[in-house]
């Protein structure tokens, strides 16, 4: 990674690997990659651990450790890493489906009228946009989407990769960085005190 973070900036920094093989092996190899870059040590002194409820956690041999998420779909893996606090990402690939029955079954009311609104062209895309933000921001808070999380709202997906406040949930941001195009990316973050950065690394 040729972009280390910058003392005083909120940055969120995202790996993304095709796994050949072992998947894990890949995740692993992200997750001390992230480790290494952030917390400034050579990635042999990384550690890869699991922790409560089987979150990923990244150690360095110093004792210090980072805010990790992971996201994988049909080979594809996704880490998200932030120096400055917890942050959640998901990854979905772009494909048919069912848009506005979904999102009727799954989100809460408004946001299913808002998708049926939307251009039938962009609505599978802006419906996986909110699947993928609301797994995200579930990943940040760490609970995922138990406890009715497909119901928590999100801000309607916007372009430009900007991460934005999610609606009662005043603590947390969430965005969708450029992931592809057959890929659908979200990031979130807790206790963001301003704007927050985005590097696809």
């Amino acid at each position: 990674m040729n972009q280390l973070p910058v003392p005083g900036r909120d940055t969120v920094y995202v790996w993304t690997g095709r796994a050949t093989g072992d998947q894990r092996e890949l995740t692993r190899r992200l997750l001390r990659r992230a480790g290494g870059a952030l917390l400034g040590r050579p990635e042999a002194g990384i550690g890869v651990d699991r922790g409560p409820g089987g979150r990923p956690e990244v150690r360095a041999d110093d004792g210090r450790t980072l805010p990790v998420s992971v996201s994988h779909i049909d080979g594809v893996v996704v880490v998200a890493a932030r120096a400055a606090g917890p942050v959640g990402v998901d990854v979905e690939r772009r494909r048919p489906l069912p848009a506005t029955s979904l999102a009727r079954r799954w989100y809460a009311p408004d946001e299913a009228d808002w998708l049926a609104a939307r251009d039938e062209t962009g609505r599978e895309l802006d419906f996986l946009r909110l699947w993928t933000a609301k797994e995200a921001v579930g990943k940040a808070l760490g609970r995922g989407l138990r406890g009715g999380g497909l119901r928590r709202r999100m801000p309607p997906p916007q372009g430009g990769g900007e991460l934005w406040p999610v609606p009662g949930c005043p603590d947390a941001r969430v965005g969708h960085p450029a992931g592809g195009g057959e890929l659908v990316l979200a990031v979130a973050v807790l206790g963001a005190a301003g704007p927050v950065g985005v590097v696809l690394a």
